[in-house]
């Protein structure tokens, strides 16, 4: 009897030039540039509030979150629409890229030598032919605890 191959599908997207994949079943939606309303006394990864066919829904600047350097002032980026303890959540981005089926045996836990700041929302990495790509936990990133603790 063979085994049949698991696989995983995320939604790979580039946060300074670094892949990550967030699971298929956790994106709601992807947006382009969105007009953005600042949130007075958030946290420094809040970057504001946008509306969404009537819903408010929160925006996270995930280069902050992950204590990397804000993004060039021309490029306005994207958002990819996720869903976090009942609420939507949108988070800040530089591209999406494409669906990618990744078979599960390929799958390896955070290695040691990665950041502290990224092991804490990484829910472990697949080494592709030509870079990591970096699982995004998102349950862990929005987890705001986590952050304030380190």
């Amino acid at each position: 009897m063979s085994e049949l191959s698991v696989n995983q599908d995320y939604v790979t997207v580039t946060i300074a030039d670094q892949l990550f994949g967030i699971p298929v079943l956790s994106v709601q939606d992807v947006l382009g540039p969105q007009r953005i309303t600042h949130i007075p006394k958030a946290p420094p990864e809040v970057a504001g509030a946008l509306n969404l066919r009537g819903r408010i829904v929160t925006s996270i600047d995930v280069r902050c979150r992950l204590n990397l350097p804000p993004r060039p002032e021309e490029d306005k980026g994207m958002s990819v629409v996720v869903e976090h303890q009942g609420e939507p959540y949108s988070l800040m981005i530089d591209s999406v890229g494409e669906v990618l089926s990744l078979p599960e045996d390929r799958f390896d836990r955070n290695p040691a030598t990665l950041d502290s700041r990224w092991r804490e929302i990484a829910g472990g990495i697949y080494r592709l032919d030509e870079e990591l790509l970096v699982v995004l936990d998102v349950d862990r990133l929005l987890d705001f605890g986590i952050s304030q603790a380190a």
